[in-house]
């Protein structure tokens, strides 16, 4: 059967790139159903939610997504969308790939680091509260289970992809208490997979070792805050997020995401790059069982960049379009 897929195009760009994205998985031969769902300001304009029921029963049914980007205005009214899509699906392991894109100039080549976030507790809880005008205090949450199961999905991540060592970052020279729970956490785990190696790392030591030796790195484990910062690091040494990807997942449900920015400035020009949110797909294809396919269309991306054929991001002139046909001639 053609597994189905929950796809939502999002806010902003994203919306304009998810045709050319799915006319280039079609020529490549994917086999994959659609079912097309809102979510973000353009669902909150239209609904007056930003994560509509249907939205998630629809995930909750398909088991993937893909999506695009969700966009969250520093001072909006509605709610973060993409923090509530993790809470109310529970999808505790964010997984990014900091790799090196063949045809993208980078700081570091041959890095091949694979960061595991966890992604619904943390500062990120957005716990705050005003205690007087002039005085804010906000609620960074950790819990014992949180932190133990999103280490055991890194460490099995690590012996199921032959991967050697997982690093733990932290500052628990400062932050004792829930750092330290964190370390607990991730420390017994380590200690019942003997045959992955296993250190830690304070999180500002641990970005200047990322500019300097990327290579030291091979599992990151990391709290929601740290690892927001350390994979957005990691894109910039391997030369932005053109090369990088997002997947978020609990113990059922996968979700692929772009992570780029919103780009209003790029909208309805035509000149927005679309590989930010075609190697998503390619990382969906990959979970449906469908690897060839996608090294297929990943191979054609590097081939196309390394024609210079790139989009004025990259340091090109080529439209939107000129990419998608590029990369569908390689195919």
């Amino acid at each position: 059967m053609t597994p189905k897929v929950t796809l939502i195009p999002g806010d902003g760009i994203t919306r304009e790139l998810i045709p050319p994205v799915l006319s280039i998985l079609q020529t490549a031969g994917a086999q994959v159903e659609f079912e097309e769902m809102p979510a973000g300001h353009d669902a909150w304009e239209k609904t007056g939610e930003v994560l509509p029921k249907e939205t998630l029963e629809s995930i909750k049914r398909n088991k993937v997504a893909l999506r695009g980007k969700l966009v969250t205005p520093a001072d909006n009214e509605y709610g973060t969308p993409a923090a509530t899509l993790r809470k109310q699906l529970d999808l505790y392991a964010a997984v990014r790939p900091i790799r090196n894109l063949r045809g993208v100039p980078a700081r570091h080549q041959n890095v091949d680091i694979v960061l595991i976030r966890e992604s619904t507790e943390d500062i990120y809880a957005g716990l705050e509260h005003m205690v007087r005008p002039d005085l804010v205090a906000a609620m960074k949450v950790v819990t014992s289970r949180g932190c133990e199961r999103v280490s055991r999905y890194a460490f099995e991540y690590a012996r199921k992809n032959g991967r050697k060592k997982v690093t733990l970052i932290h500052k628990a020279n400062i932050m004792k208490k829930t750092d330290g729970v964190f370390i607990a956490a991730a420390e017994k785990v380590a200690a019942e997979y003997p045959d992955i190696a296993f250190d830690k790392l304070i999180v500002d030591n641990a970005c200047m070792q990322l500019m300097l030796r990327p290579h030291r790195y091979d599992v990151v484990l990391a709290g929601n805050l740290y690892g927001d910062i350390f994979s957005d690091l990691g894109a910039g040494i391997v030369g932005g997020i053109t090369g990088t990807q997002g997947a978020l997942y609990n113990d059922d449900i996968a979700v692929f995401e772009a992570i780029h920015g919103d780009a209003p400035q790029l909208a309805g020009k035509g000149v927005a790059n679309p590989i930010p949110m075609l190697l998503p797909a390619c990382a969906m294809l990959e979970h449906l069982g469908q690897a060839e396919i996608a090294a297929r269309i990943t191979r054609a991306v590097s081939d196309t960049l390394e024609a210079g054929v790139k989009t004025r991001d990259l340091g090109g002139d080529a439209t939107t379009q000129q990419v998608v046909d590029g990369i569908i001639s390689r195919l």
